[in-house]
């Protein structure tokens, strides 16, 4: 997966000049607290038959340099690339916070043209969007393997000419996913990588067409880490936190 090497690389160099300060892994979100200040998230991504079983060789990555930690973001056991990813948006955390804000999902709906008969597309079902659709009068397909929503034949047809916009959870980096659901994907088709999971590092999607990306900052750090590890889910956590996106720089000339 290319997206998983590129994100690799360009937090590598950076991992060798910070520590672990801190890592939770919740039962909807895990965090990580870097030494230089920066908190970041990422989905916890359970697979349940392995619950037990998390890894053989237990390790303590607090208090040690991150790149320990880095390398997880390349296991292929999904739960530990959860912990990699919520590093990875630790490591970035400083540059997310100086994006603009968008707490109302207003500016992106906007850009990628979300309006009446909009046909939209969306990989993870985000119960709060469905009702800003259903204002917008947006058409609507959703497939979320993880709450049974959807069937992914059905889904990946209406992906190559019916969906005029794309919203790809980041929880897809996780599970390997995200270029398999971009590789059913139709022309002219805007795209957007979405959810607290998301590294807002444009750089690391240079390769895949999307549009643009929409994540999460945590700001109150102590209350949204007191979130995570009590159980809590994007609800909870996002009020502690700033919504931001970005978009691609290259890809601008592809939205309306």
């Amino acid at each position: 997966m290319q997206l998983i090497q590129n994100l690799f690389d360009l937090f590598y160099e950076k991992a060798f000049h910070t520590k672990v300060v801190c890592l939770t892994v919740g039962l909807k979100y895990s965090a990580v607290l870097t030494e230089d200040g920066g908190m970041g998230v990422a989905y916890t991504y359970l697979n349940h038959s392995r619950c037990c079983s998390k890894k053989p060789d237990y390790r303590n990555y607090e208090g040690l340099p991150a790149i320990e930690l880095l390398s997880q973001i390349k296991d292929p056991l999904p739960l530990n690339r959860s912990m990699g990813l919520a590093l990875i948006n630790a490591l970035n955390c400083h540059h997310a916070s100086k994006l603009p804000a968008d707490s109302s999902d207003s500016f992106w709906m906007d850009a990628l043209g979300i309006r009446r008969n909009t046909h939209v597309a969306m990989v993870g079902f985000f119960r709060p969007l469905m009702r800003k659709f259903k204002d917008r009068g947006a058409l609507v397909e959703v497939l979320d393997e993880l709450q049974g929503v959807g069937k992914q034949n059905t889904f990946y047809e209406k992906l190559n000419g019916w969906a005029d916009v794309l919203l790809l959870t980041s929880t897809s980096i996780l599970n390997d996913s995200t270029e398999e659901v971009l590789g059913h994907l139709g022309s002219g088709t805007n795209v957007l990588m979405l959810g607290p999971s998301t590294p807002m590092v444009p750089e690391a999607f240079s390769h895949l067409p999307v549009r643009m990306l929409a994540g999460m900052v945590p700001v109150d750090q102590t209350a949204a880490l007191g979130a995570v590890r009590h159980g809590e889910g994007t609800p909870v956590i996002q009020q502690f936190s700033r919504k931001v996106y970005t978009v691609l720089a290259e890809k601008r000339h592809c939205l309306p």
